[in-house]
């Protein structure tokens, strides 16, 4: 028996990994957070399974789920939206899976900023632009933010920002990172990204909270933060430059 944490993507069915399309299938059992992970992501386990979407559970109830389905040597599809490794809430699971020596692994998925990326067909990594990607969030009703890991800390990098968990935190983003990055630095608030109604908003940290308040959008949403949102004059890297080879693309005799 094996509890199978599962990364579905942000919310496109179609986004979820083969790997992870197929444990779904095979599960007797399948636990999905319904909140953030569409029913259409689970409509693959087979017949007869059990499939609870544990969105209303405490963490004790469903780790009592599991533990049932170990009685009875039952597989189990752990479904958590985008990838589990960012803001997935599993390392609590996985400590109770431990101490309860219930065996797990893990099968990744596509994380909202990378979906979000493609949708507006944009590279987060711009050659002398930006080649560094932060993936953080703020502090408000969660869990505070480990000391150094505040937005003017993180800021300083000027690295593509993808701040998660924030929509109502625009405010705080503004004032902390309008001083690095300037007030006129674009913004792309990302909703409901992967859904049928997903949608993009773009900005500056000067203006991005006054359209997003006229949207009414308050929850589900990735805000991103940086220069490469504005840039279109860059160098091409050195990637597939003739005057560049490496050991794929050896230097040719004239």
């Amino acid at each position: 028996m094996t509890v199978h944490f599962i990364g579905a993507g942000p919310g496109d069915p179609e986004l979820i990994t083969v790997k992870g399309q197929r444990l779904i299938a095979s599960c007797p059992v399948c636990l999905y957070a319904g909140s953030l992970v569409p029913e259409a992501v689970v409509a693959g386990a087979p017949d007869g399974a059990r499939v609870v979407d544990t969105a209303p559970l405490a963490l004790d109830e469903i780790v009592a789920e599991i533990a049932a389905a170990h009685a009875k040597d039952q597989d189990v599809a752990r479904v958590h939206s985008g990838d589990p490794s960012l803001y997935g809430a599993i390392a609590e699971q996985v400590r109770r899976l431990r101490a309860l020596g219930i065996p797990y692994d893990i099968t990744p998925g596509v994380p909202a900023y990378a979906a979000a990326a493609a949708a507006i067909g944009q590279e987060l990594t711009i050659p002398e632009v930006a080649q560094t990607v932060i993936l953080t969030r703020t502090a408000m009703k969660s869990s505070a933010m480990p000391e150094g890991e505040d937005l003017a800390t993180l800021g300083a990098s000027r690295a593509t920002l993808a701040i998660h968990l924030s929509i109502r935190n625009l405010l705080e983003i503004e004032r902390q990172l309008a001083p690095l990055y300037g007030a006129d630095c674009p913004v792309i608030v990302a909703y409901r990204v992967g859904w049928p109604d997903e949608s993009y908003i773009r900005g500056t940290l000067a203006d991005i909270r006054e359209k997003v308040r006229a949207a009414k959008l308050t929850r589900t949403a990735l805000v991103f933060v940086g220069r490469v949102f504005a840039q279109h004059e860059f160098p091409d890297s050195a990637l597939y430059d003739a005057n560049q080879p490496h050991i794929l693309r050896p230097k040719r005799k004239p």
